[in-house]
């Protein structure tokens, strides 16, 4: 809890002491207003912007201190628990960190990798891995087994005794955190989010016809203005649009290949994820026997394994940061709302009452421009009810 105290003080730029004593009165019981209004002396003053921070802050804090315990506990009841590895979840700053380096560890159904693994395919894959210049056919040889030794599947050929190498290879490769953080971050400044009308929709139809502007609509998704986003995800919602992720086309295929296939840009595009996966593994290929066989595998790595849970992710992340800028403008629209002139252009003089801590007061001129602010004290226990008058008075 002191870690998650002090962190919520360097975010929101207050002093610890203050972080202390508004997280007590939250946990107590107390709202955001009821804080901000009555309890400032208690806070040191903090504003009820401040408190929503905080408040927010505190909470996803405490889920990720529990998330991150969780995640140590089931780690080190698998006895895969390394020094490096607790390292780098105690360092995680967010959640989707934390479940990235989770993800080799996760209990998981059945999978293809995991068979193949049952049926001794591990040690070739990493042989192969190792040392491409190994001849995968003649390899294969020697883990055939009959074709109903393992439940479930089948490594009676040497075919399917690479795709078992190939399977366990691109699982291992979709669950490094490094890599999978990587592709995230440059898909978020380079990718495409994409919006076509859904088959089968007639775009004449009054509900439908709303969303024309995103009919046939393309643009970064990191620089996607809230409102677009927003519109885009409601009209998928709503099956009336097919959204994506599309990877950003290399230069070349740009300046020279206008009349290509969509089919092939689509491939052409895919192969600069492939790449990165390639560079992230320091691999490349030589034209040795293997070569071919780990080109593939991370074919299949980013097609299979990849693409589609990372477009998951930035949807989420898109969504998320757009309803983010949606409510600011809201609540900027409705502050405006609330701060205007009720009764045209004339000076008000505004009373906030109160006993103990005195009467609040404030002017604001024709404009709504705030001038002046003081505070009078004509009840209990100071009752100076000639000096508030006196004030209001010169007010």
């Amino acid at each position: 809890m002191q870690k998650i105290l002090g962190q919520l003080a360097t975010e929101i730029k207050i002093r610890p002491e203050q972080v202390q004593a508004a997280v007590s009165l939250l946990d107590g019981g107390a709202t955001v207003p009821f804080i901000a209004r009555y309890r400032k002396e208690v806070t040191g003053g903090l504003d009820d912007i401040q408190l929503r921070e905080l408040e927010y802050r505190l909470g996803y804090l405490r889920e990720l201190e529990e998330r991150r315990a969780t995640i140590l506990k089931s780690i080190s009841d698998q006895g895969k628990l390394t020094p490096d590895l607790q390292f780098a979840i105690d360092q995680a700053a967010t959640k989707q960190d934390l479940e990235d380096l989770y993800l080799p560890f996760k209990p998981k159904r059945r999978t293809k990798g995991m068979i193949s693994k049952e049926a001794g395919i591990e040690p070739l894959a990493d042989a192969l891995w190792a040392n491409p210049a190994l001849n995968p056919q003649d390899e294969a040889q020697a883990y055939l087994k009959p074709s109903d030794a393992i439940e479930g599947a089948d490594f009676s050929t040497v075919g399917a005794v690479l795709d078992g190498v190939r399977d366990i290879l691109s699982e291992r490769w979709a669950e490094d955190a490094s890599l999978i953080q990587a592709l995230r971050e440059w898909l978020w400044k380079e990718g495409m989010f994409t919006s076509r009308l859904a088959s089968g929709k007639d775009e004449n139809q009054a509900e439908v016809a709303k969303f024309r502007d995103y009919f046939d609509y393309s643009e970064p998704i990191g620089r996607v203005p809230s409102h677009r986003a927003l519109a885009v995800f409601r009209g998928r919602a709503l099956e009336f649009l097919d959204a994506k992720l599309s990877l950003p086309e290399p230069e070349a295929l740009n300046a020279s290949a206008t009349n290509l296939t969509a089919t092939a840009a689509a491939q052409a595009a895919s192969a600069l994820a492939e790449g990165r996966i390639a560079l992230h593994l320091e691999w490349s290929h030589r034209a040795r026997p293997a070569d071919d066989l780990i080109r593939k595998t991370i074919v299949w790595t980013w097609r299979v394994k990849l693409s589609l849970s990372l477009e998951r992710d930035l949807f989420t992340r898109l969504r998320e940061e757009a309803e983010k800028v949606a409510i600011k403008v809201f609540a900027d629209n409705l502050r405006d709302l609330l701060l205007a002139a009720p009764a045209g252009p004339r000076v008000v003089l505004g009373l906030d009452p109160g006993i103990r801590t005195g009467v609040k007061v404030a002017v604001v001129d024709e404009t709504g421009k705030l001038v002046e602010t003081s505070t009078v004290y004509p009840h209990e226990p100071r009752r100076d009810w000639d000096g508030s008058l006196h004030t209001l008075n010169k007010l």
